[in-house]
């Protein structure tokens, strides 16, 4: 069974940064990739990151890449979300889910199982 459990959404000033915990069960981590979307109010669903389960490689939305970083502690079965020079526009619901990757010129993101999310507001 998937389990997840999001944590860590909060208010912060434009520029501040956050970090976004993923809380997972050992059979989630073992079996699957785990990685982040977004949805923002009245706008789709947006991949942005995935990291293999095997060979922890990482993969980003390439308009996020540089800013975000998701890593991933396994003695904890967490997956976090580090989130730096946070802007409003990544304002929304963050979700942690299990994922899978292909390049189509940009790396694309599927996602199958999820969490409840947890809230991010940049707002000044």
């Amino acid at each position: 069974q998937v389990q997840l459990v999001e944590s860590g959404g909060d208010l912060v000033q434009p520029g501040g940064s956050l970090r976004l915990s993923c809380a997972a069960s050992e059979y989630t981590l073992n079996l699957y990739n785990i990685g982040w979307f977004r949805q923002a109010p009245g706008k789709e669903r947006e991949g942005v990151s995935c990291m293999g389960r095997s060979d922890g490689k990482t993969y980003y939305t390439d308009s996020l890449k540089g800013r975000f970083t998701i890593s991933r502690d396994n003695a904890k079965n967490t997956v976090y979300l580090q989130m730096n020079s946070l802007k409003p526009e990544d304002t929304g619901v963050y979700y942690c889910a299990t994922c899978r990757t292909y390049y189509n010129g940009d790396y694309v993101f599927e996602y199958d199982y999820w969490g409840q999310g947890t809230q991010v507001t940049v707002s000044s």
